[in-house]
């Protein structure tokens, strides 16, 4: 552990550890938040656009140890490589899993998640590695304007519990697109698919990632 920083909440953050792990895709990077007496790890992909820098990713591992949750933000090969571009989904996958050990060498219930492509992997993968459920932030349910080529087969195809957090205008797939499903569903109001609002949404950026953080932790609690 190195220096702590405080949270919005006022409490005090361990600052993360960080793990590289060698996988069939290379090198994997984990930045692991350390829970309060956790009880399960959340272990977060990024999308194909971003790394673990994104807010959603970001404002989960701020706030979710103190809960007893260890949250792992994981770096895909291609990203600690300095690729610029992700690879197919299939080597998406083959990274994922060759870090799964290290995921569950806390020896803890690990809940598989991530942000669009991240979310994507994890549907496709969770119930194969043996994860408690799935967490989907901005499923990337289709392309932008070209909802004839749905993934939903993806998420309704997980097989374990899942949460699907969604931007209200996120043009992968707002929350009204989604089809009926054993997963859960809650809307971020305004959202895009960054989880980012309009200056002149009538909630602040903070209440957004509040409402998403809030789902989040309400729905962990129902699956200790």
């Amino acid at each position: 552990m190195t220096q702590s920083e405080t949270t919005s909440a006022g409490h005090e953050q361990a600052a993360p550890t960080y793990e590289t792990v060698p996988t069939g895709a290379g090198e994997a990077r984990v930045a692991w938040y350390a829970g309060t007496e956790p009880w399960a790890v959340l272990a977060l992909g990024h999308g194909a656009g971003g790394g673990v820098e994104a807010r959603d990713l970001q404002a989960l591992a701020r706030a979710l140890p103190a809960h007893g949750v260890t949250t792992a933000l994981v770096e895909q090969p291609w990203r600690v490589a300095g690729k610029k571009v992700a690879p197919a989904p299939k080597t998406l996958d083959t990274g994922w899993r060759g870090l799964w050990p290290a995921l569950a060498e806390p020896r803890l219930p690990v809940i598989a998640g991530g942000r669009s492509a991240g979310a994507r992997v994890a549907c496709r993968t969770g119930r194969e590695l043996g994860a408690l459920a799935v967490l989907a932030l901005s499923f990337p349910l289709h392309p932008p304007g070209k909802p004839e080529r749905s993934r939903a087969e993806e998420l309704l195809g997980a097989g374990l519990p899942t949460l699907v957090v969604q931007g209200g205008n996120d043009p992968f797939g707002r929350p009204g697109e989604f089809p009926a499903g054993p997963h859960g569903l809650v809307e971020v109001p305004y959202g895009d698919h960054g989880f980012a609002v309009p200056k002149r949404a009538p909630l602040t950026q903070d209440e957004a990632l509040a409402v998403l953080v809030g789902a989040v932790t309400e729905w962990l609690v129902t699956l200790r």
